[in-house]
């Protein structure tokens, strides 16, 4: 399941899913919990009808275990107390009332006047809310394949609540929103380095000098956050708002950390730098963003393709420009073999549009090195596609680059299926096509 969620960009959803259905029919009675929690987790992120409402991917058991260790937690949270033995009586009448609908239990309302001895209550009564209401900050999930990808786990990533959210529904408590308010305030060990990267920012934002220099050790401190508080961090920086030499200096940086960010951080850091600057292009891209995309790309391929390539593939304001620049990163020579399987399959995944048919020709243009599996993917949907694109001089020309390129890897069930689609065409290259498809033939 792990290498699964790994490489879930590269897969067809359709050959995924059988997967996911021989992996719910385990027929031992105690199921592996961590093969349950991901396969719960990945069908959420093909969206197969799962509700994220009042579940968790946590087994009972393990539930059970987590509160069990809650109430052993001291005072703050901080340290473990010794076991104590219970009280009968005080258990039974705990018990009934956790069981009466719409019975909080009775906290203390004489204590210290400490912050400590506020807030542990408040993290008790936390967790007590995410067991009895099903984990209900899921619903505010920024981005499951973010999760997904992010190697040191999913679930912190669900809990936390995402930036700009909706606000809350009536009747919310005033625990829960003063709860969600200091779950987006960034740690005060990060808080306290903004400033200095402000002015970092603003020093080499201006010349592009010392890109060979060792990032600053600020940065490290990226390490330390969730998704949700580097994105804080993102606008707290404004790093959307930064020159194209400011851009080419801290993705310099970035690239230079050690060690290398998390999927999920690079994602929302690959969002904030390149998204709304590659969108409100309107002429070709400066070299400048041309080479900071291209050495992100190399390196964060699949944050690259989840925060960037089917977003501006698929957003409205997508032009020349963008395709251009999408074009332009496709051919370089930089990019690894397993980079371009990366990209073929966030492509293959899209609705496709008259963008999509150029930045596919540029890819396949390499010779990607594909499996036969997702070759014939590509080639059930060329044919599909070339139903709609009778008069796309794009989609013509994408199919001249696959017939001459991938000669090879065509077999005849696939030439046969080509032949209705290119019999259709009626742009200039229909003759050439026909001549192609022709020397295919056995």
């Amino acid at each position: 399941m792990s290498l699964l969620m790994a490489v879930r960009p590269s897969l067809p959803e359709n050959r995924l899913l059988p997967v996911l259905q021989i992996a719910q029919q385990d027929p031992s009675p105690e199921p592996d919990a961590w093969l349950r929690a991901l396969g719960e987790l990945l069908r959420r992120d093909l969206g197969l009808g799962v509700s994220t409402e009042g579940s968790s991917p946590l087994s009972k058991r393990c539930q059970r275990q987590l509160r069990d260790l809650c109430r052993h937690l001291g005072p703050g949270g901080r340290r473990l107390k010794l076991p104590q033995s219970p009280d009968p009586e005080e258990e039974d009448e705990e018990d009934k009332d956790s069981q009466r609908p719409g019975k909080r239990r009775k906290e203390p309302e004489e204590g210290p006047a400490n912050p400590e001895g506020e807030r542990a209550p408040k993290k008790l009564r936390c967790l007590e809310r995410e067991e009895e209401e099903g984990h209900e900050e899921e619903r505010a999930e920024c981005d499951s394949l973010e999760s997904l990808a992010d190697g040191r786990g999913a679930s912190p990533i669900k809990n936390q609540p995402v930036v700009g959210a909706e606000p809350s529904k009536a009747g919310q408590s005033l625990e829960d929103a003063k709860g969600s308010a200091e779950s987006l305030e960034l740690p005060k060990a990060i808080q306290d380095q903004v400033p200095r990267l402000q002015q970092l920012l603003k020093t080499f934002g201006e010349r592009l000098e010392g890109l060979e220099d060792a990032p600053p050790a600020e940065l490290q401190l990226l390490h330390e956050c969730s998704p949700i508080q580097m994105d804080l961090l993102c606008a707290q920086l404004q790093l959307p708002q930064l020159s194209d030499t400011g851009l080419l200096q801290v993705c310099t940086w970035l690239l230079s950390l050690s060690p290398d960010l998390s999927l999920s951080n690079a994602t929302v850091l690959a969002r904030s730098l390149f998204l709304r600057r590659i969108l409100s292009l309107t002429s070709s891209a400066s070299r400048l963003l041309t080479i900071a995309l291209t050495s992100f790309c190399a390196k964060y391929t699949y944050s690259f393709c989840r925060a960037l390539l089917g977003p501006v593939l698929q957003a409205p304001e997508t032009g020349p420009a963008q395709t251009e620049l999408l074009c332009c990163l496709m051919k370089d020579a930089a990019l690894e073999p397993d980079t371009q399987v990366l990209m073929l399959g966030q492509i293959l995944e899209l609705p496709w549009k008259e963008e999509t048919f150029l930045v596919l020709q540029s890819l396949l243009e390499r010779q990607v090195e594909m499996t036969p599996e997702k070759f014939n993917v590509l080639m059930e949907k060329l044919c599909k596609e070339g139903l709609a694109a009778t008069t796309s001089i794009a989609y013509a020309k994408l199919m001249l680059t696959v017939m001459t390129k991938y000669q090879a890897n065509i077999t005849e069930t696939q030439r046969l299926g080509l032949a209705t689609p290119l019999a259709l065409n009626t742009t200039f290259l229909r003759k050439p096509l026909q001549a192609t498809l022709r020397h295919l033939a056995p």
